[in-house]
């Protein structure tokens, strides 16, 4: 049985990425690239699904881990009144083809165990294996080949697992490395295992220092910002949201997930925590990523794509799976790839936005990608779409999706104006056309999205439902942290919406307006969003104390999945999320700067529309 999902560390290499159990299993492993079929998936099963444990052989060892400094090579200690051994994981930054396991005797001796299950295609191909003249464990399923060299015996077992016994004194090292191919190919050349350990350390170390910021978290945020690193696919810059699919919102529930994907959402929060942290070569990447991916007919934009870009990722469900704690479907692939969301066309025009006002150089390629995209906009955004949150309930007039289709305006204008300043205006826009509908928006969404009742804005035209979303109208720009309005909101998400100091992004219980059955954890990114808000309201002693609860359901690797389910005290969702990292890293960088987020990222918005607003709603 997997453990839970705080119990699991992160080791990557830039291609993909591996989930290790506190016990020694590694659960979950895509190879060769994020989103390939696990050939470890017991993490949404049983062992017959996959898994590969190399942990003491007697029980009572006692068990600790980190992570080196500044790096993403972790380091288990197991401990007993015999000896100490440390076990060393690790995956050197390359192509997705190697995962290192080194155990070194520190004290004493050890008895330990390694048992391997290879299972292809997501637990449900058993492997043909066999030794090579050398005696390197060979697997072969279809085109998936893994080889398994070490310096320990090894034997066969009666269920179709390799198993590893040996002692280790002090002194004593043991090297396990497995390393992908393509069945037909020869196999792939050795390693040495030492010089990748110096090398994949002296990488991760290296872009850590690069981050110079003093904040009152430094630790946690450094941690962040590796995790993040580790979730890009480094040939494409692309940012999958987890390295995992299928772990559920509610344990035993069906809102079960693939997320090795990269979404547009994410794009604006992410790219801020990328260059507000010094890293604007990967947060130029995301960029180009970002362009590249929506390029086309506009009419056809998603709102997720694959880590190269892939427009087809059709969402199948792997009967074959028990899924996590019993919570299936276990799906991979996305239907979301088909839904209409307004909100990305913002995310799209803010992120070019803000990484033009931060200096990073003009791509005249997305200009025109940009100039295409806001044109089919203009006769889109008064219609209906399935929101931020991807509900399977059907098409409504989102309250969040209006306001960030004002933004998709309002940067475009004010990209261009900025391009004037510098001399560079590719052709002549719109402007008049582009202030009218931004004007027209406004007027609408604070006409029909606010309740005066309620004195919120609400999720959708005409519901009394509330939205965490809600909590980034000030982030926008759309009105000013102090509008009257924007604090009656957040006053509204608190009273509605937090459940023992964390915020749900609606209400699921007793509504079915998201089309699925159950209930889901708190959203670990909209209690952020919150924290922000308390940020710009001056009241940064709240906020310090929700960052540091928030800070508080992280694992002890500094590591945080998606939600929280504050009843069984327990994380949820897909792990580690790049999303809740992001928002993690952002909000620590607007606490610090003690500014709230509507200054940093709204800055310089034309509040005239606001106030127009404002006299729309006094009427």
């Amino acid at each position: 049985m997997a453990g839970r999902i705080e119990d699991y560390a992160l080791i990557g290499d830039g291609s993909t990425a591996a989930l290790v159990g506190r016990d020694g299993s590694i659960d979950w492993l895509c190879m060769p690239r994020f989103d390939a079929a696990a050939l470890f998936a017991s993490l949404l099963g049983t062992e017959e699904h996959g898994f590969w444990k190399l942990a003491p052989a007697a029980e009572g060892a006692q068990h600790s881990w980190r992570y080196r400094t500044g790096s993403l090579v972790l380091e288990t200690t197991h401990k007993t009144h015999e000896g100490e051994v440390r076990v060393t994981d690790f995956m050197p930054v390359g192509d997705g083809s190697h995962v290192i396991r080194l155990v070194e005797g520190v004290r004493g001796r050890m008895a330990m165990r390694m048992e391997l299950a290879v299972r292809f295609d997501y637990g449900s191909a058993v492997p043909w294996v066999s030794r090579s003249e050398l005696g390197d464990l060979r697997a072969i399923s279809g085109p998936h080949k893994v080889v398994l060299r070490t310096n320990a015996p090894m034997r066969g077992s009666t269920h179709q697992t390799t198993i590893s016994e040996f002692t280790v004194y002090k002194g004593d090292a043991v090297r396990f490395v497995l390393s992908y191919g393509a069945s037909h190919e020869e196999d792939p050349p050795p390693i040495e295992p030492r010089r990748w350990l110096a090398d994949t350390n002296r990488f991760w170390r290296d872009w850590s220092s690069r981050c110079t910021l003093e904040t009152p978290w430094d630790d946690i945020l450094r941690r962040s910002l590796l995790t993040l690193k580790a979730l890009i696919y480094r040939p494409t810059g692309g940012i999958v949201a987890a390295p995992t699919t299928s772990l559920p919102e509610e344990l035993g529930g069906v809102r079960n997930w693939d997320y090795r994907f990269c979404w547009l959402r994410d794009s604006t929060f992410t790219l801020l925590a990328l260059m507000d942290s010094g890293y604007i070569e990967e947060a130029r990447a995301w960029r180009d990523w970002l362009t590249r991916a929506v390029a086309g007919n506009p009419e056809q934009a998603h709102i997720l794509y694959g880590i190269a870009g892939e427009r087809l990722l059709p969402e199948i469900e792997l009967d074959w799976l028990p899924g996590y704690e019993g919570s299936k479907p276990v799906r991979v692939g996305n239907a979301a790839i088909a839904q209409f969301q307004l909100d990305v066309y913002g995310e799209l025009f803010d992120a070019l936005f803000q990484a033009r006002a931060r200096g990073m150089a003009e791509d005249r390629e997305g200009l025109r990608v940009g100039q295409a995209l806001i044109k089919h906009l203009e006769t889109v955004w008064r219609e209906p779409d399935e929101g931020i949150w991807e509900v399977r309930g059907g098409r409504r007039h989102f309250v969040h999706s209006k306001v960030m289709a004002w933004v998709a305006f309002d940067r475009a204008i004010r990209s261009v104006e900025m391009m004037d300043d510098a001399g560079l205006r590719p052709s002549e826009p719109p402007l008049a056309h582009w202030k009218a509908i931004r004007d027209e928006i406004h007027a609408e969404v604070c006409e029909k999205g606010f309740d005066r009742e309620l004195n919120s804005f609400v999720q959708s035209y005409g519901s009394k439902a509330l939205d965490a979303s809600l909590l980034l109208i000030a982030h926008m720009g759309f009105l000013p942290q102090d509008d009257p309005r924007v604090v009656g909101t957040v006053a509204a998400v608190e009273r509605h919406l937090m459940r023992d100091g964390f915020i749900l992004r609606y209400e699921t219980e007793g509504q079915t307006t998201d089309g699925l059955p159950g209930n889901e954890g708190a959203f670990l990114p909209c209690s952020f969003w919150y924290a922000d808000n308390l940020i710009g309201l001056g009241r940064c002693q709240e906020a310090h104390a929700l960052i540091e609860r928030l800070i508080g359901v992280c694992n002890d690797l500094g590591l945080v999945a998606e939600e929280y389910d504050v009843r069984e005290k327990r994380l949820v969702g897909n792990f580690p999320q790049a999303f809740t990292h992001v928002a993690l890293v952002n909000t620590i960088l607007n606490y610090s700067r003690a500014i709230g987020p509507a200054t940093e990222r709204g800055s310089g918005a034309d509040h005239s529309e606001s106030r127009a607003g404002e006299s729309v709603a006094a009427q």
